[in-house]
């Protein structure tokens, strides 16, 4: 079918000595004061119209969007591109061999079954930490996964060859969101000499991580996927958009997770379900793209489809240190500025989008905080964590909120475990895992915590599970590792691990004796669900915390702490140790940041 061009908006741009085909926005009356993600929509309208399913009346009711309106206009969105976890995208791989088969017995071509949109998926679901605490954790883990799991991935194996457009990431290379944003993703996309905006749906709920790099994606059900792979458009009506105004800076000892948290609680609260977050304001320059990914990855858990920062200097920053050519962020640059997607309050003639709902957040006002026991928006600032925590316990306990009960471990010491223990400590998940404030933060507290002779708790299951390999050469490049391998963050897997109930059996002396004497124990984890029952049968009160107060939590070994008044141990001069005197400044992991990561790991890591 051929495309009508109603609004004679296909155009030309000039990048360098490439010429690219667009379709420009600014024919469209209205399009200058929409929000960013509905000059996303708009440009997908006007690239697929085709008179039927997607139509100029359905453009013009996007440019005159009334942002004080109810949704009630529908619109076709047509995804650039479908991304894909193991557990939920295998169904889609099958059902297009299904159809190859069905094609094959009418006497067809089965090679004509193929993904009419790019699809990717990566292994990353899997793994399970069966094995920590060694050096060697890694390997078994991985030997197991493949055991387990050997005819679905050779299936895998057979689809990534059979099938164009089609590609596996293989196990053991990271995280699907992180492999997303630091790989896969394009920003702006290319494809039979035309230039648009990169656009995603994905088989796996915190696909929105990507709106950190400002493309627009979220999750959906597998039948909405294959239909995307499929070429088929996403029917929608046009979404109310939040106007989510940052501005100031991140204090000292505040991290991205906190930040996020507190933004979880706080668009719970608003009510965003089935809206657009979008962030703008002077403050935006200061969120780096890692926090911003942090943010867009938590939009599921305060409800929104989507949750998108705007594409400006930070967004190329990020493009050239993760390994993407020259070449590609200049025509990330020169497309967004010249279809209004280029976002700087600061410039002359800068329009700012028109919203449906606004709210305001100054970042110098993030602390330290967790959250749970059992909900991601139930924040609690740190310094009122014992407190909170032991408000909660009577309601998971049966009887006396205390009950030392002896325990025998596997070398034979023993010990003892009470209610508020901490079982698990897990630094797990796409939502923290690459990012490189917070994990080298981690890093970097382990090394201070080690050289003042701290330990972590013998009861404490501790695990390390990195967003990518790119993490395991910033912690080997910045001396790291072996600090953390101290306390027992040895690496067992690159994947979801923990957050997502992978986290393996407790010690068998430890389950039996939780179970036992009915103990409520804790997991705390750098993920992004805590619910009742998710992490581990034997733990019955989970939260969330930032990589660094996961390792601080693996030290105190109970949630019955307060950081602010009771010691991690003592040093070798015997002198108390608290959490202030390991943590580490934000100029010490901003100088380990810049000297320990560079392009060249992402280069060669997705080589």
């Amino acid at each position: 079918m051929s495309h009508p061009n109603s609004f004679d908006s296909k155009s030309v741009l000039s990048v360098g000595s490439t010429t690219y085909d667009y379709f420009d926005l600014n024919k469209v009356p209205g399009a200058a004061k929409l929000p960013f993600t509905h000059k996303v929509l708009l440009e997908n309208l006007l690239r697929c119209e085709d008179g039927a399913n997607i139509t100029a009346a359905q453009i013009r009711a996007l440019g005159e969007w009334d942002a004080s309106a109810v949704p009630s206009e529908e619109i076709q969105f047509t995804p650039a591109r479908v991304i894909m976890q193991d557990f939920t995208g295998v169904p889609c791989v099958v059902d297009l061999a299904t159809m190859r088969e069905a094609v094959k017995d009418l006497g067809g071509d089965p090679q004509k079954i193929n993904p009419l949109a790019p699809a990717e998926m990566v292994i990353d679901h899997s793994v399970i930490a069966d094995h920590y605490g060694t050096k060697n954790a890694f390997d078994l883990n991985v030997a197991v996964e493949y055991e387990r799991n050997r005819e679905r991935y050779i299936f895998l194996r057979w689809g990534q060859t059979a099938f164009s457009e089609f590609k596996v990431v293989p196990p053991g290379t990271g995280i699907v969101h992180q492999v997303n944003i630091e790989h896969l993703a394009r920003t702006v996309m290319v494809r039979n000499g035309v230039a648009y905006p990169d656009t995603v749906v994905g088989t796996d709920s915190h696909t929105t991580m990507v709106n950190g790099l400002g493309v627009l994606g979220w999750g959906v059900g597998g039948i909405e996927a294959e239909a995307a792979m499929l070429g088929q458009p996403v029917s929608m009506l046009i979404p109310r958009v939040v106007g989510f105004k940052l501005t100031g800076h991140l204090p000292a000892g505040a991290t991205a997770t906190d930040l996020v948290l507190t933004i979880t609680e706080l668009l719970r609260k608003h009510g965003v379900v089935g809206k657009f977050v979008e962030f703008y304001g002077e403050g935006v320059a200061s969120v780096p793209l890692a926090n911003r990914a942090t943010i867009g990855n938590m939009s599921p858990e305060y409800g929104s489809t989507a949750a998108i920062f705007p594409i400006d200097e930070e967004t190329l920053r990020y493009l050239s240190l993760t390994g993407r050519s020259d070449e590609e962020i200049a025509l990330v640059e020169a497309y967004c500025r010249a279809q209004g997607l280029w976002h700087d309050p600061s410039a002359a003639g800068y329009v700012e989008p028109t919203y449906s709902e606004y709210m305001e957040l100054d970042l110098s006002t993030i602390v330290a905080s967790i959250a749970g026991p059992k909900r991601p928006q139930d924040r609690v600032e740190l310094t009122a964590a014992k407190e909170v925590f032991v408000e909660a316990l009577p309601g998971y306990t049966h009887g006396a909120l205390t009950k030392p009960s002896a325990v025998t471990l596997a070398d034979g010491n023993e010990t003892v475990l009470d209610h508020g223990h901490v079982v698990i400590a897990s630094i797990t998940s796409c939502t923290n895992t690459s990012n490189p404030s917070v994990m080298l933060g981690a890093g970097l507290l382990a090394r201070n915590a080690v050289n003042k002779g701290l330990k972590s708790k013998p009861w404490v299951k501790t695990t390390l599970a990195p967003g990518s390999k790119v993490v395991t050469d910033y912690y080997d490049k910045s001396g790291l590792t072996p600090y953390l391998e101290a306390l027992g963050f040895n690496l067992v897997g690159y994947g979801c691990v923990t957050c997502i109930g992978n986290s393996g059996p407790l010690p068998e002396e430890i389950s039996k004796t939780v179970q036992h004497e009915d103990l409520t124990v804790v997991s705390v984890l750098s993920g992004n669900r805590n619910f009742e029952g998710r992490i581990n049968p034997d733990v019955k009160m989970n939260y969330l915390a930032s990589p660094p107060l996961v390792i601080a939590y693996a030290l105190a070994g109970s949630m019955n702490f307060d950081f602010d008044n009771d010691s991690l141990g003592d040093d070798a001069d015997g002198n108390p140790v608290y959490l202030r005197d390991i943590w580490p400044t934000p100029a010490e992991v901003q100088a380990t940041i810049d000297s320990a990561i560079g392009q060249e790991m992402f280069r060669e890591r997705y080589a």
